[in-house]
């Protein structure tokens, strides 16, 4: 099966979006599935004055027409509500052709506490979006039931995995500074909410993993953490196998890969008991929900690292990818019919 997601967050963005997309690719091509981009490569952007660093694809409907059907997908999966979000939407709509969307972000959230624009404004924007759509995929239950009651259907699971072979408890890097480390990593921005861990009263060290636009001001405000500024690959996993505590504050979070990444390193997860760590961490001896986000890192420094590995072990990106190519199955195919040929513009991943 060729199919063509369209995605408004890709490289070099390090996100977990980008990071979930290239995992599902790489999954795939082991099932007999060719999965390529349609991302905003060779598109004009701009900058997002909310969103600092951020810039966004202004995509036109022609150059859009001829990327998908250069493509030739046999089905059309949009990972996000952005610009080019919306112009593969309404290709899709004009030639009458079925899709599938993906939830992956609170968009209406992170909109609303950097702007005075109400949450309920952008969730009426998201059902009308997403009503289009054959099926809109969320990776867990509680997510699923949480948009059910907001007005979303023909919801689906599509559920997350974990790199086990990459992210592993082997090797750790050195770190010299006071144990125990609670260790913290993503974008360094306000919808993180990284000041409900850094303001904690906490033993040890507390480390930021990530970059973003609050790095200087929290970096400031909080002079005994320490910034690590961002981490990647293999550098990225000897850092998060280091960790006694992988601290996870987020309240926005649809998922949150990080977490099963930290486990499959060993390390516990301490958060709070919101959408993402219920469903990963649930009542399972790998980590600790409170709304008391102290005590739950206390209580994560007595969880087991080998049930924190042996935990990700079962969640593969094989199973993950499987789930997802499952939800395209009863898609029609696009009217393209030209073999699939590489563009500029769009992208392929292979195993």
């Amino acid at each position: 099966m060729r199919v063509l997601i369209a995605t408004d967050a890709w490289h070099p963005q390090v996100n977990g979006v980008v990071r979930t997309l290239t995992s599902l690719a790489r999954s795939a091509s082991k099932l007999d599935a060719e999965i390529s981009f349609l991302t905003p490569d060779g598109f004009p952007s701009v900058g997002v004055p909310t969103y600092p660093g951020l810039r966004i694809a202004l995509p036109n409907r022609r150059e859009i027409a001829r990327r998908i059907e250069a493509a030739a997908p046999e089905a059309i999966h949009i990972a996000t509500e952005g610009p080019i979000g919306w112009a593969v939407r309404g290709y899709c709509r004009r030639r009458k052709l079925a899709f599938t969307t993906s939830y992956t972000t609170r968009f209406p959230e992170y909109v609303a506490v950097r702007t005075m624009i109400p949450a309920s404004v952008g969730y009426a924007l998201l059902r009308h979006f997403h009503a289009a759509a054959s099926t809109t995929m969320v990776a867990t239950a509680s997510l699923r039931q949480e948009l059910s009651e907001r007005g979303f259907r023909k919801l689906g699971f599509w559920t997350r995995g974990v790199d086990t072979d990459l992210f592993s408890p082997e090797n750790p890097a050195t770190i010299d500074l006071p144990r125990p480390i609670f260790m913290t990593m993503g974008r360094v921005a306000v919808e993180k909410n990284l000041e409900a861990f850094l303001s904690l009263d906490l033993p040890g060290t507390k480390v930021v993993v990530g970059d973003g636009p609050q790095r200087a001001q929290l970096a400031q405000k909080y002079p005994h953490a320490v910034f690590l500024g961002e981490k990647k690959g293999e550098d990225l996993r000897s850092h998060l196998a280091a960790a006694d505590v992988f601290v996870f504050p987020s309240l926005t979070d649809t998922f949150g890969v990080v977490q099963l990444e930290a486990l499959a390193c060993g390390t516990p997860v301490a958060a709070f008991p919101v959408t993402g760590p219920l469903d990963v961490i649930a009542d399972h001896p790998i980590g600790a929900l409170d709304w008391d986000l102290r005590s739950a890192c206390l209580r994560a420094l007595t969880m087991s690292r080998e049930a924190c590995r042996s935990f990700a072990l079962g969640r593969s990106w094989e199973n993950s990818a499987r789930q997802f190519i499952g939800n395209l199955a009863a898609l029609q195919p696009s009217r393209a019919t030209l073999p699939a040929r590489r563009i500029p513009g769009t992208s392929a991943v292979q195993g």
